[in-house]
């Protein structure tokens, strides 16, 4: 009767009323996050990456338009995941852990190592790729929904079986050798495993293990030994990448040297990737060096928050492991530049240059954002727990 009387209201277009939804239950603190470190890489890529440029006789932007290019096909993979809902968040782990661990798997047969004495890429002539970093978040989603699986009534023991595929892929990451990868994944697996209810004693055990695998790795790899001896020095020496690092670092203080002043850029090898973080204490100084901690922060807080009074057991214990990938590989890299950790090769996401990083980063932000986004089943069950 009222559509007789007032005429029926006109129907929003299909795309517009998806969008709509999506801003209306996305956190948007989060995605302004990422698009504020976006930013922040593509400035301090055009500090960092010109000297590189000019050293390999390229266009002196070339570095910086690709990691453009980059950032938006990442960003746009972000968005797209953002949008999914959690089974679709599902679907798309599980067969992406598939793809990402077959061609783990072939690496030693097929991959490269670029003059790096680690076999850890993929040559695409126009490109490279680096299946590690496409493995941590299909591994996590795979991991949980393992897990959430053993919570149902005569389920599969999902704990057990998600141990056994991460050891697994640890192990290839291990003999790639990516022991920094490696340990980011068990990482992010205990993170997962805690969630699920898993005994702090059993956890120690855990711990204790991955301990004596990585003394052992010690004695037995070269290049891990030397990398922890020079974490381990006393004093560091001056011509290795953590010496340059730590002298940019000092040399920036407070406000920095000034845009396009540092000296830095034009040492070290990777300031445009691992030690980007360099670049910026010695031209922005500690400052611009809080605020990125600060949004690094913003996303693991705000994704934990929004994921505390989560039911859905896929749904925790995915976004728990997602939020602790974001967090401890962006504190793994600037703890590599302050020293408190030793060289791990990582990349800091959103602002280091790499094809292969920014596209992972924005699968996991993407999938993070659609598990976090606010459903109105959740917020329906809330209200009526609240009057009960």
């Amino acid at each position: 009767m009222t559509d007789m009387t007032f005429g029926a209201a006109p129907a929003r277009d299909d795309v517009e009323s998806v969008l709509a939804r999506w801003w209306r239950t996305v956190d948007r603190w989060s995605v302004g996050a990422v698009l504020a470190l976006a930013v922040i890489g593509l400035v301090l890529g055009l500090a960092a990456s010109v000297p590189l440029a000019e050293r390999n006789g390229l266009a002196p932007f070339h570095y910086v338009t690709r990691q453009a290019a980059f950032a938006a096909v990442g960003l746009g993979l972000m968005f797209w995941l953002s949008l999914q809902s959690p089974a679709m968040v599902r679907r798309i782990g599980v067969i992406g852990f598939a793809g990402a661990f077959a061609a783990l798997c072939l690496l030693p047969f097929l991959g490269t190592d670029f003059g790096k004495g680690a076999v850890r890429w993929y040559s695409l002539g126009f490109a490279s790729l680096q299946p590690s970093e496409f493995l941590k978040p299909f591994l996590v989603v795979f991991c949980a929904w393992l897990m959430a699986a053993g919570f149902e009534r005569n389920g599969p023991p999902g704990k057990t079986l998600s141990l056994l595929v991460v050891a697994t892929a640890a192990g290839l990451l291990a003999m790639q050798p990516d022991f920094g990868q490696a340990m980011l994944t068990l990482t992010a697996w205990g993170v997962m495993y805690f969630v699920a209810g898993a005994s702090l004693p059993l956890l120690a055990g855990l711990t204790a293990l991955t301990g004596a695998a990585g003394v052992f790795a010690y004695t037995r790899s070269e290049h891990l030994a030397r990398r922890i001896d020079g974490f381990l020095a006393a004093e560091v020496d001056p011509r290795t990448q953590l010496g340059y690092a730590a002298d940019a670092i000092r040399q920036g203080g407070y406000f920095g040297v000034g845009v396009g002043e540092g000296s830095v850029k034009t040492i070290l090898p990777d300031a445009h990737t691992d030690f980007i973080i360099a670049v910026a204490a010695e031209e922005y100084g500690l400052v611009l060096c809080l605020f990125v901690i600060a949004l690094f922060l913003l996303l693991t807080l705000r994704a934990l928050a929004r994921l505390a009074h989560e039911r859905d057991h896929f749904v925790r214990l995915a976004g728990c492991g997602l939020a602790a990938l974001i967090g401890l590989q962006a504190f793994v890299n600037m703890g590599v530049a302050v020293r408190l950790l030793p060289a791990k090769g990582m990349t800091l996401p959103f602002i280091s240059y790499g094809g292969s990083s920014m596209l992972a980063a924005g699968i996991v932000m993407g999938m993070l954002l659609a598990l976090t986004r606010r459903r109105p089943q959740r917020d329906v069950t809330d209200a009526l727990e609240g009057e009960g």
